[in-house]
């Protein structure tokens, strides 16, 4: 399973693919790519920063005085630093995106490489796809089973909790299988 920091360290890869970024706005765009699966803080950006720089993944390129529009209150005066992606990090980034393995299907890994999905080869895409229907599926059938062992000691709530989250699985591998044929039709027109 992956491991959370390495999750957002290359999704810092992937951003930065698309140009050099300063820690804020790197924040902001993972933010909003991110941003429906996880919360981003400062406190495990600026680490994953340094962890990425310490192994030549990513370098700084050079200090620039913050604009007050673009920096957070009170840190309007200091300088940023702006990241680039290293070939290192570009190499590391190709490796991770094109994946298929088991962290790309589980929730963690598998919203990371969705969101990067343009970035990754056709058929990892629908290997990834597979293989997150597949684990839901597996998920569907440990939940049908635990309502159904379960039903007559749950409160009327904890039944209903747990019977939208069957319907919140189901509704995720009806699109994973909208998503599949997708990926097959446009394989076949090219």
């Amino acid at each position: 399973m992956a491991r959370r920091a390495d999750v957002l360290e290359f999704a810092v890869l992937g951003m930065l693919a698309d140009g050099p970024l300063h820690g804020y706005e790197l924040r902001k765009r993972l933010t909003a790519v991110l941003g429906p699966f996880r919360a981003l803080s400062f406190g495990s950006l600026y680490p994953a920063l340094r962890r990425l720089s310490e192994r030549s993944l990513i370098r700084e390129l050079q200090t620039t005085p913050a604009t007050e529009s673009e920096a957070p209150p009170l840190a309007a005066k200091r300088a940023r630093v702006v990241y680039a992606l290293t070939a290192e990090g570009k190499e590391a980034f190709g490796d991770w995106v094109n994946q298929p393995g088991p962290e790309a299907w589980e929730d963690e890994g598998f919203a990371a490489h969705l969101a990067f999905f343009s970035q990754t080869e056709a058929m990892v895409r629908v290997r990834i796809l597979e293989g997150r229907r597949s684990r839901l599926e597996e998920r569907l059938s440990t939940m049908r089973e635990s309502i159904k062992r379960g039903r007559e000691r749950m409160d009327n709530y904890t039944l209903q909790l747990q019977e939208h989250g069957v319907e919140a699985t189901e509704r995720e591998v009806r699109w994973l299988n909208e998503l599949i044929s997708l990926e097959q039709v446009d394989h076949i027109r090219k």
